[in-house]
């Protein structure tokens, strides 16, 4: 059902995430849920971008009267331009074939607003075979008897909201959507141990849908700063993602940001004459043990990426810890990412990059060990690992483990951390001092010395004995499996041709 909102009627919060969700569900049978973030989320922004320039035009006429002029309403009061014919009742009164207007529409907008540019996505609304006419005019039906105009959706209504579509989609999609989706209090969390400040830069090579990014905003909000001085940065795969992330920061209030589509990889997108750009803080949760990333070019990287070697070929984590830290800066840089527990032990090539970043660089200062059944994508557990190009005179030369496993809020789907949690998990990680599974957590700050006994494993069950015996990441301990199994065959390989080549052997 659509709520409808009247001229003097500000919505409330849910009653837009309820208008929201009807827009999803207008696309249930054609329109795998998986898929729905491709198609609600750009007429979402459609109707925002219409309404906005509606309310605009309406304070320039009543200021200036017939002295307006365009020069003056697209210079002084429009965030964008909507060229003539674009608006939204233009495609709402379509009578027939709605998916071509549409579709030239958005891309007449996204050519009069070069910022825009990719924003809308690559949905082909023409095609009915994908998307029935019904179904797309319904869709726009919902967004219709909804005015999201300054004077309807106040502050930051829209980005909630937005959110919650993102996390409505994930729940519904499973895994598909939560690939893109971080859960916002682990979000909050990782924001608040890397204190973002302002002026900082700031980046996620790994954006997703951008919430990260969000979130840096807010905490600087909190603590009284000036969020307009901030400089965003993310860069995403994926195309339906990456639009995804521009409409997310545009929906939140931002206007001062970047977001580049490329792979990571194999095409950092910021680097400036050859050089990777250096930024105050970088944070992601990247794809877990990613499967061919790329590990044949790393071993002439021309940014310098493998400074501690080049991953396994079949597991990209320590590609994506390495190229976050090379792009800290000095003395400010920190990183903060989100991984699997494997990349705490598992041995071969991983054991050496971790036994580099430890003692050759010290730049860990901190794994904090999450609860598990916190994502949509994964039950196993996962940990925050905090890196800083100058630790702190009392960190240089120790790792502080932190075990919050048992600071969660139990759920039907997925388990949560309570604002409490997070507090609690962010005072130990300040403080670094052991409080004795105070309020179910324990901690402990360990010298290299004992991490080097322990061939550089940072299981944190080595470190701390109250923790609960830590679940064994599946799909990263298979990963390793395979990737020393191919190693393994191409040694056999090796010494099955210098056999035939000495005269052994067939």
């Amino acid at each position: 059902m659509t709520l409808s909102s009247t001229d003097d009627q500000t919505m409330t919060q849910r009653q837009l995430e309820s208008t929201l969700w009807a827009a999803a569900n207008a696309l249930r049978g054609p329109v795998d849920p998986g898929d729905f973030k491709a198609y609600v989320f750009p007429v979402m922004f459609f109707k925002w971008i219409s309404d906005t320039w509606d309310y605009w035009h309406a304070k320039a006429v009543e200021e200036w009267g017939e002295q307006l002029t365009d020069e003056i309403e697209n210079e002084d009061y429009q965030p964008f331009v909507i060229p003539d014919g674009c608006h939204w009742a233009d495609v709402h009164n379509t009578a027939v074939n709605v998916g071509v207007k549409l579709n030239s529409t958005l891309q007449k907008i996204e050519q009069a607003n070069p910022e825009l540019v990719g924003v809308f996505g690559d949905v082909n609304w023409a095609n009915k075979d994908r998307l029935p006419e019904t179904a797309l005019v319904a869709l726009l039906d919902t967004f219709h008897g909804v005015r999201l105009d300054p004077d309807h959706v106040k502050g930051d209504m829209l980005g909630a909201a937005y959110e919650y579509l993102l996390r409505e989609f994930a729940e519904a999609s499973g895994k598909k959507a939560g690939e893109f989706f971080t859960p916002r209090h682990v979000v909050h969390l990782l924001v608040k141990i890397l204190d973002p400040q302002p002026g900082d830069h700031i980046v996620d090579p790994a954006c997703g849908s951008g919430g990260m990014l969000v979130e840096t905003i807010n905490s600087v909000k909190e603590s009284g700063g000036d969020p307009r001085t901030l400089r965003l940065h993310g860069q995403e795969v994926n195309l339906t993602t990456s639009a995804i992330a521009k409409m997310n920061l545009y929906l939140h209030g931002l206007k001062d940001f970047t977001i580049r589509r490329g792979d990571t990889f194999s095409e950092p997108r910021f680097v400036t004459k050859g050089k990777l750009d250096k930024f105050d803080v970088v944070i992601a949760n990247p794809p877990f043990s990613l499967q061919n990333w790329g590990a044949a070019k790393w071993s002439n990287d021309p940014h310098g990426r493998a400074f501690c070697g080049v991953p396994p070929a079949k597991n990209g984590d320590f590609a994506w810890i390495q190229h976050m830290i090379a792009t800290m800066r000095e003395d400010t840089g920190r990183v903060g990412v989100v991984m699997p527990h494997g990349v705490l032990f598992r041995g071969g090539k991983e054991g050496e990059i971790r036994r580099c970043l430890l003692e050759d660089k010290d730049y860990l200062e901190a794994v904090i060990g999450l609860p598990n059944n916190l994502f949509y994508s994964t039950s196993i557990p996962v940990a925050l690992l905090i890196f800083r190009k100058t630790k702190p005179a009392d960190r240089a030369g120790k790792v502080l483990f932190v075990d919050a496993s048992a600071r969660f809020q139990a759920g039907k789907n997925q388990n949560s951390m309570s604002d409490a949690d997070i507090e609690a998990i962010h005072a130990a990680y300040a403080r670094g001092e052991d409080i004795d599974g105070e309020e179910g957590l324990h901690l402990r700050l360990v010298d290299m010395a004992e991490i080097a006994d322990n061939g550089y494993d940072l299981n944190i069950g080595r470190y701390i004995t109250t923790e609960a015996a830590v679940e064994v990441d599946v799909e990263a301990a298979l990963a390793a499996y395979h990737d020393a199994r191919a190693e393994l065959r191409a040694a056999e390989r090796v010494l099955d041709e210098k056999l035939k080549a000495a005269g052994f052997g067939a």
